[in-house]
């Protein structure tokens, strides 16, 4: 019996020794099923009760906006802002009344287009148009309109040759000449 244990003792070393006899006789791990994905929450549910008659009522609408006389509405949608006179009181009050509604009732960018007609210099008319377009920019964000959603476009002096600012708000196009 002894010769036969010896042997086999041997031939079971040398599988033991042999590369790759280990991984072959391992079982690969199972392979779980991906996690499914995420579905978003159910929405509550709704109790059940009588049910309303007719769509709901309409938000009012808002109070027209009274423009001091250096203001007028442009056609298109938005306000033009004649100098002189430019930033009095009034207009600073209407201006962040226009800042108020603007940012409760749209989302979007604000464009401040200002030009000016005065100044044979082409540097003085552009600093000129920027000074009015960060006046009027303060007025809007004192009326509560997000500095970051207004842009200020300094023309310059314009073929137009009219001192003005242009008050666009989201969606207007820039006014055409006549």
């Amino acid at each position: 019996m002894r010769r036969l244990v010896l042997p086999m003792l041997g031939l079971g070393l040398a599988l033991l020794a042999r590369p790759g006899w280990a991984q072959q006789t391992s079982r690969p791990e199972p392979r779980l099923p991906p996690p499914p994905a995420a579905q978003p929450p159910a929405p509550p549910a709704l109790a059940a009760g009588p049910a309303t008659a007719g769509p709901p009522a309409p938000a009012p609408a808002p109070r027209p906006l009274a423009l001091p006389p250096s203001m007028q509405q442009l056609p298109g949608g938005g306000w033009r802002l004649a100098f002189p006179p430019g930033l009095d009181d009034a207009t600073r009050r209407t201006l962040a009344e226009i800042g108020r509604r603007l940012a409760a009732d749209t989302t979007g960018r604000v464009s401040l287009l200002s030009q000016v007609r005065e100044g044979e210099d082409v540097s003085t008319a552009r600093r000129l148009s920027l000074e009015r377009a960060i006046e009027a920019k303060a007025a809007l964000v004192a009326g509560g309109m997000p500095e970051t959603r207004v842009d200020v476009f300094p023309l310059g002096r314009t073929a137009l040759e009219v001192d003005a600012l242009d008050i666009l708000p989201p969606g207007v196009a820039r006014p055409t000449p006549p």
